[in-house]
């Protein structure tokens, strides 16, 4: 295994980190009422990952653990406002996975103590490797 190319992944995050923005929120309703929030992280026009927003506590969730709120009004833009400033508190761990299928690393963001997004870079620690589903997600999304 290349150490140095893990090294390199989580530097190539970090570095990236100041040009990383806040793309539409996408809004999942489902039948029963429920709501469920992704905001995108965007690069260069394309969606690297998604937080998970629970519009109940107004902040991220942890990766993993979206949430499905009944009942709540959800106001768009202060969900882009929040994850505006949640954006600027976000922070590179110092740690990375190697994703087999994938053939990439895998380097987590964290907000406060929670891991709330992963950004995957190529196996040899240089470039972001964009999510192209949530990209054409997103894209759909930003036209309503």
């Amino acid at each position: 295994m290349d150490l140095g190319a893990a090294q390199r992944a989580v530097e190539t995050v970090r570095s990236a980190l100041p040009y990383i923005t806040i793309g539409p929120p996408i809004m999942h309703y489902g039948p029963a009422g429920d709501v469920h929030i992704d905001v995108p992280l965007v690069y260069h026009d394309v969606a690297l990952d998604r937080v998970h927003f629970d519009p109940i506590a107004k902040s991220p969730s942890p990766k993993g653990r979206p949430v499905h709120a009944w009942g709540v009004s959800v106001d768009r833009a202060e969900v882009v406002s929040i994850m505006e400033q949640v954006l600027k508190e976000l922070r590179v761990v110092d740690a990375v996975e190697f994703r087999k299928p994938e053939d990439c690393w895998v380097v987590p963001l964290a907000w406060k103590v929670l891991i709330v997004a992963h950004i995957k870079v190529t196996s040899d620690g240089t470039q972001l490797v964009p999510d192209y589903h949530l990209t054409a997600e997103m894209r759909r999304f930003a036209s309503w």
